[in-house]
């Protein structure tokens, strides 16, 4: 279902109209076909046990979700937490109805990751998403889910923590992208010619950071969901879901911390390969110290003035001392090879 509308911006002033495909509802009928409706045709108080009604907002459109809502029966405090979308993950509860928020990260390439805030609400049989920009997973969701399915027997709390999880998934998308410029960026360091590696270093220090301060404050939400008075009166099965859900955002946190552990490991391994090279460096120079020190022996000794036959020689003596010094240096040359000093 299409709309444009106009709306505001975050400063009330004018905004441009909201994008033609910026608002879809969905009926999902297990007893029957799912099929999708017109905002006109909205009525949540008619829908039954086997039905679930998903309505998905991707504008920042304060008047427009005003009008869901109303239609909805969301009470005022729980529309006011759904326009007024920050980066804070936090959770809200108004009686039949509860509203979220979390973030969801996206990669943009080379280790830059931004988040867009996603605000639930759920009611009885139905949910209603809100972000002011498009969620890969959403889009994948709903593409999935095309044609008759079974997700009308799915409860709201049922389908909000399927919606969280895919959400969840997004850092351990991040997480994975994260690894393997790790996995590329250890590669160039052990290369036979590696290039400057500390502005990749800062990059993967920068990432590491931004996902652990994206994740971190998302344990106050799922914490709460996980809890017993959060829910009073839900069956076990969504309690279940909620506890899965908290013990996925753990496993997602370790994930996010070890970047952490990955950075410091390619760190280290750069420190090692630049004394490494270092090393090899210092070794080159002092063996040929020595042998410029050893040549420089016999050339002192065959320059002393004493009375001997050997230095009658003549320019042919002078020719024998280069060509002795010569093979001094090519056995030194093939000893070193032979040793690995070079």
């Amino acid at each position: 279902m299409n709309r444009t509308q106009e709306g505001t911006d975050d400063r009330g002033e004018a905004s441009a109209s909201a994008p033609e495909d910026c608002i879809h509802v969905i009926l999902y009928d297990a007893d029957g076909a799912d099929r999708d409706l017109g905002l006109d045709s909205l009525d949540a108080s008619g829908l039954q046990d086997q039905q679930l009604l998903w309505i998905d907002v991707a504008c920042n459109d304060a008047a427009l979700l005003d009008e869901i809502a109303r239609k909805l029966g969301l009470p005022a405090a729980a529309i006011a937490a759904l326009q007024r979308l920050d980066s804070t993950p936090r959770l809200e509860n108004h009686g039949e109805c509860f509203v979220l928020q979390a973030v969801a990260v996206e990669h943009q390439g080379a280790l830059r990751f931004t988040g867009t805030v996603l605000g639930i609400a759920a009611g009885p049989n139905f949910v209603l998403s809100v972000h002011h920009r498009p969620i890969a997973f959403i889009e994948q969701l709903r593409e999935r889910e095309r044609g008759d399915s079974e997700l009308g027997a799915l409860g709201a709390e049922s389908f909000t923590a399927s919606l969280l999880d895919w959400q969840l998934s997004t850092y351990f998308e991040a997480v994975s992208d994260f690894e393997a410029a790790v996995e590329r960026l250890e590669v160039e360091i052990l290369s036979h010619k590696p290039r400057e590696c500390l502005e990749d270093l800062r990059e993967l220090r920068r990432g590491a950071s931004r996902l652990r301060r994206m994740l971190a404050p998302h344990r106050v939400l799922f914490a709460g969901l996980a809890r017993p008075d959060f829910r009073p009166r839900s069956s076990g099965e969504v309690d279940a879901h909620f506890r899965r859900l908290d013990t996925h955002y753990e496993r997602a946190m370790d994930r996010v911390e070890n970047t952490r552990e990955l950075m410091v490991g390619s760190f280290e391994l750069f420190s090692s390969q630049t004394a490494l090279r270092t090393n090899a460096a210092m070794r080159v120079l002092t063996f040929a110290t020595v042998l410029i020190g050893i040549l420089a022996v016999l050339a002192g000794v065959l320059g002393m003035n004493f009375d001997a036959a050997f230095f009658d020689a003549g320019e042919a003596g002078f020719w024998w001392t280069l060509g002795g010094m010569a093979a001094v240096v090519v056995v030194a040359v093939v000893l070193a090879r032979w040793r690995r000093w070079l």
